[in-house]
């Protein structure tokens, strides 16, 4: 089925409310707060759309068909562009294909020269990330918790 990449105002709240209070995400989100409601929906969405109105770019929502499944997408961290990608526990088996698209994206946008990748700890395998050509930079401390960083060079 094909996978699209829309702005995340243009998803049903109540679906991104569903898919972020599922508490299989918070194994491997670290920095994920609990107490999802509407108004943490809302904030989140305004705060993402930010980073487009700021970079030209920012996060979409995933749709496979018609269903949301995810979000993901470039946030500028500085000079780096990071990339993340935060799917419903049920679709984590298409990350690889989603990163796969996302990156072929970053490649025709000459305003990315390589993204980077922060993988919590809690993540050990890192196989497809090595299939598309990242690099392990090291370890890091973002917001108070540890990540493992990699790069791929896109530019």
């Amino acid at each position: 089925m094909k996978l699209t990449f829309t702005r995340l105002p243009e998803v049903d709240p109540q679906d991104i409310l569903s898919h972020m209070s599922d508490p299989r995400l918070a194994e491997h989100l670290p920095l994920l707060t609990s107490g999802w409601d509407n108004a943490a929906v809302d904030q989140f969405v305004q705060v993402k759309e930010e980073y487009w109105v700021r970079d030209g770019l920012g996060h979409w929502a995933i749709l496979q068909g018609d269903t949301y499944i995810g979000w993901g997408g470039f946030q500028k961290e500085g000079d780096e562009w990071d990339y993340g990608l935060v799917l419903r526990p049920e679709c984590f088996g298409l990350g690889s294909r989603i990163t796969r698209q996302a990156i072929e994206f970053a490649i025709a946008d000459t305003r990315i020269p390589f993204v980077t990748f922060l993988l919590p700890l809690s993540r050990r395998k890192s196989g497809a990330l090595a299939r598309l050509g990242a690099h392990y930079i090291g370890e890091i401390e973002y917001e108070g918790a540890k990540f493992r960083k990699y790069r791929i060079k896109t530019g």
